[in-house]
Formats: C-alpha cells, structure tokens, sequence
C-alpha cells in the first residue's frame, strides 16, 4: 500500500511539474541590451512625437533616474541618488528575504516614466508587451510580478518627484513678448516660431544651485558700427557661410539635431523630424556603454549621469538666452550685409546666447570624461537613421567641440556664443561630476570604469 501511495504521489508531481510553462533560460534578463533598445524606443517616440530640446531633457533624465534607483537596491556597490539631486527623497524599498529581478524592475520604472511624458502611448505599449512576454517566460511567476510591482513603485516615486519641478506652472505662462529694441531676438524664417519655452528657467535644477549659477559674460553689445566686436562677429558668421569647405558642410549637417525642420515648396510644406541635441548625446552614450561591455547597471549609471548633465545644462543655457536676448545672424545679415544670405542650418526659434548645443555638448562630455577618462575612441553612428555618414572621434571632448564649433558652420551662431557657451557647459558638467556619486567607494568614477 505505501508502494502505490509513493508511485502515485511521484507520478502527480511529475504531472504537475509538466504543466507548468517551460522558463526560457535563453533569455538574460539583465542583457543590457535591453536598456539600449528601450532607450532607443524612447528616442524614436520623442522624435515622432516632436519634443523640443529643453522638454527632451527632462524625459531623459527623469526616465533614467527611474531606472537607476529600480536597480540600486540589487547592486550593493551603488548607491540610491536621493539627498543627492534636489528634493529626492529616498523611494520605497524592496521587501526584505523576496526575490526580485531588478534588472526588470528598472526597465519597467524607465519604461512606465518615460510613457508618462509621451503622446505616443500606443507605440510603448505594444513595445512594453512583447519585451514583458519574455521577462514573464523567463521568470517564476511571482519574482516577475513582485519586479514588476517594484518598477512601479519607483516609477510612481519619482513622477510625484518631478511633478514639483514647476514644468506644469511654466505651461501656463504667457509666451515670450518680442522686442523691437535694435538687437533683440526677433522671430526667424521660414514659420516665424514663437520663442521656445522662454520660462524654462523656472523649472527645478537637478545639481545647480541655481539656473543662473554660471552666468556668462554678457555678449557683445550690438552695433551695426563698422569694426565694432558685434559688427565683427556678424560678419565673422557671414563670411564662413559663404566659402565653407566640404568638411565644415559635413560637421554642421551632422551636429544639426534640429527636431523640427519645415520645408517649403511653393504652397507645400513638409517638415523633416530629427533627434534632438540631448538625443544625440544619449546615443553617444549608448555607443560608449556598447564599447565598454557595460553590464545594464554600469549603462543606466551612465544614462543617468549624462542626463543629469543634459537637463542642468540646459537650464542654465535658457536662463541667459531669454536674459540677453540676443538677435540672431540671420537677421542681422540680411537687415545689413546680405539680404539674400541664408544660413546653411534653419534658424532655431529662440534667441542666440549662448549656444546650447555648446553648453550640452559640453557638459555631457566632461560626464562621460569622468567615467571613461579623456582618451577615449569611438565612432558616432547616431545620426545614420537620418541619412548622415559616420564621425570619428579620439574622445568625447573632441565631439563636443565639433559640436560647438559646427554652429559656427551652420550660420547661427556668433563666436561668443559658442566659446562662452563651451565654458558654461565645462562648470555645469565639473559641478554634476563632483556632486553626484553613483559609487559608495569614495574614489572617481573614470578610476572603476574606464577600460579605453
């Protein structure tokens, strides 16, 4: 008799045993390769959905923030970022002796942030369900929903975080009164754009003190004076434009990054989609994480990192564009040198100082100098899915510095623009890097990481 109870008790098992879903250990679920597609997935929406740089900002970095503080709690040698960037209070905690997939849990918290400040939900959901297909088919049933639970948590943390940035407050303010004092910023062609986000910065910096921390020397002061500095500068934008060499057509082309760009044929008008200057930096990012083998929490360090960076820095940038409200080339060369020029890039619709993509590029960057050292070779395909070749580079400062210098190039920007611009990125850059500490080693990130 107990012979027969011990078949059947053995043969019930067995039977149980294989009705139960096969778990695909094929699957890494802490490939970081996930992140860098999720990342991408995210860019793709914000270019479709046309994010202006500034607002592109901030749903890098709370997305990134996200995941990064999902996964802290599985990585003992990392530390939760909260007492670190402004307001950021420590999120909840895993539940003590469960089992968790954090890598889960910090794709889901970056995933459910990200979607919360994009128009194109539909797109991520039926992203988010064929990757959670293979997490569930991976995973016991439990671990996966209590992962999942935790992403949530985290992502509800720091959406209630971000919503006292005062970026709801600024969608309210009035829009930006153009002056027609001589030198100021007036509207550009082809559409004559309103000035974009002139109240950006009111939203809450994550490291600065404050938006106005690195206020720049003032730009020249306008004069249309034959050989005054203003003068100089203008005609300095006018002559570059009109003999550019092939390369420096190739550098302004490919540092664009213009998220919308309108085209106008006669009665048609069409624009062309791009990513934008944040978005590039981000796929600098990724190319370096890629480079590195970084594991997926080594990446969202540096997601998060060179976000951080990002968003600061383009406060800062904004902050001094709307106080200065300088006029742009385009209009100072066609009212006084040549009403027919046309500078090679479209005209962004904000005012001229100082050049953002100086300040960004450049605080990014200094970022990743600090995590991967000053030498550092790599080459930049993230402008190929816009038809741009590729661009090599020995280190992330030579890029930015292309950057800065290709707006120059592009016909919109003076000088001073961008060589103040590049100073006020460096100390925005040099203040995240010294600030914020992703390690609980008190020894430089580029001493753990940096392997190029």
């Amino acid at each position: 008799m107990k012979t027969q109870l011990f078949y059947f008790i053995l043969f019930s098992t067995l039977m149980i045993n294989a009705c139960q879903p096969a778990k695909d250990t094929s699957f890494d679920v802490a490939d970081p390769t996930i992140m860098h597609q999720s990342l991408q997935k995210l860019t793709d929406i914000m270019v479709y959905d046309i994010f202006s740089p500034p607002v592109s900002s901030r749903i890098y970095a709370y997305s990134n923030i996200a995941a990064y503080e999902a996964l802290v709690p599985g990585y003992p040698e990392y530390q939760s970022l909260a007492g670190q960037l402004k307001e950021l209070k420590a999120g909840p905690q895993p539940e003590a002796g469960k089992e968790y997939c954090f890598p889960l849990a910090g794709v889901h918290a970056f995933l459910k942030t990200g979607k919360n400040f994009i128009f194109s939900e539909e797109v991520m959901n039926a992203y988010e369900q064929e990757l959670y297909t293979k997490y569930q088919q991976a995973l016991p049933e439990d671990v996966y929903e209590r992962s999942m639970a935790y992403g949530d948590t985290i992502s509800q943390h720091i959406l209630a975080w971000a919503s006292h940035d005062n970026y709801k407050q600024t969608r309210t303010f009035p829009k930006f009164s153009v002056s027609d004092a001589p030198g100021r910023w007036q509207p550009t062609p082809p559409d004559y754009m309103d000035g974009i986000e002139p109240h950006w910065a009111k939203i809450r910096t994550l490291v600065l003190d404050s938006c106005s921390q690195f206020k720049p020397a003032k730009p020249s002061e306008y004069s249309m004076e034959k050989g005054s500095a203003f003068y100089n500068e203008a005609k300095e934008v006018y002559e570059t434009g009109v003999n550019l060499t092939e390369e420096q057509t190739a550098i302004a082309s490919f540092w664009d990054c213009n998220p919308y760009v309108s085209h106008h044929q006669g009665h048609v008008m069409f624009a062309t989609k791009k990513i934008t200057p944040g978005g590039h930096w981000m796929g600098i990012t990724s190319i370096a994480t890629q480079l590195d083998s970084a594991s997926m929490m080594e990446s969202v360090e540096k997601y998060t990192m060179v976000s951080i960076s990002l968003f600061d820095g383009f406060i800062s940038c904004w902050d001094e564009k709307y106080r200065s409200n300088l006029i742009r080339p385009e209009t100072v060369i066609n009212a006084n040198i040549d009403e027919d020029w046309m500078p090679l890039l479209q005209t962004p619709p904000f005012p001229e100082y100082p050049s953002g993509h100086s300040v960004i590029s450049t605080s990014a960057a200094v970022a990743l100098t600090s995590m991967y050292g000053e030498k550092f070779h790599f080459v930049d395909s993230t402008e190929t899915p816009y038809g741009l070749p590729v661009r090599e580079f020995n280190s992330f400062l030579d890029a930015s510095q292309e950057a800065a210098m290709s707006r120059i190039y592009g016909g919109i920007h003076y000088m001073p623009a961008i060589s103040n611009g590049v100073e006020m990125g460096r100390k925005v850059g040099q203040l995240v890097v010294s600030r914020v500490h992703t390690r609980k080693t008190n020894t430089n990130l580029a001493n753990n990481t940096a392997k190029k």
